[in-house]
């Protein structure tokens, strides 16, 4: 099977490494390709285009969106063919929505506000990735990821999301029973009201990739029975 991992806001390819690996040590071909987010001029299409290009003609790959790479994922699915899509802890773009307005949309702010004054942590606290992404990811992983800061810059922000309906291959949602940033309540509404799908739940935050490599793989293995 070949998995194709895409990335979240910032569009950094090391945040799959520690899954990547594990679904070689399987026998399986991963593609995890850098998707453009630090170019101002790079769109969703954009996006789609490196997506498909890195996959270079191999046959119905499971795509895996996390977090933003749930705006690509389906973009992929509609130009070639695809087993599975599988979005993990997920931004699910509703037809014409920009990723910037998904927030709003969504009513995430307020989620995360409830969330955090619940756990007893001030919602107004300035947001600060190593807190809010990765409290739970090892301390060396974390630093290592943080080394590089990659921004998502300007267009992807704004592009509507192109497509007229979400794609009709197999979708399935893994969402964060620890997710601070999309708590699992929200995440798991917004997949229900958006692609009528219940969420899978993972024991980690927002970025299980790091934080539980071996599980998400997993998971991922599970979720593609033609692999086991």
């Amino acid at each position: 099977m070949t998995y194709l991992l895409l990335p979240g806001a910032g569009g950094d390819a090391r945040s799959w490494d520690l899954v990547a690996d594990r679904l070689r040590a399987r026998g399986h071909h991963v593609v995890a390709p850098d998707l453009p987010g630090p170019d101002p001029a790079a769109g969703l299409q954009t996006y789609a285009d490196v997506a498909v290009a890195a996959l270079a003609g191999r046959a119905r790959p499971v795509v895996v969106g996390q977090s933003m790479g749930a705006f690509t994922a389906p973009l992929v699915a509609a130009r070639v063919p695809v087993e599975l899509l599988v979005l993990v802890c997920p931004m699910i773009p509703a037809p014409g929505e920009p990723a910037g307005a998904w927030w709003a949309a969504t009513g995430q702010a307020a989620a995360y506000r409830e969330s955090e004054t619940r756990a007893g942590r001030d919602p107004d606290a300035p947001l600060d990735p190593a807190t809010l992404l990765l409290h739970d990811v090892a301390p060396d992983v974390a630093e290592r990821l943080l080394a590089e800061d990659r921004e998502e810059a300007g267009r992807s922000w704004d592009d509507p999301w192109p497509l007229e309906a979400w794609s009709d291959v197999p979708t399935r949602v893994i969402v964060g029973a620890r997710d601070r940033l999309f708590p699992e309540a929200f995440a798991r509404r917004v997949a229900r009201e958006r692609l009528g799908v219940e969420a899978d739940v993972i024991g980690t935050g927002h970025l299980p990739a790091l934080a539980r490599p071996d599980e998400l793989a997993a998971r991922l293995l599970a979720c593609a029975p033609a692999t086991a």
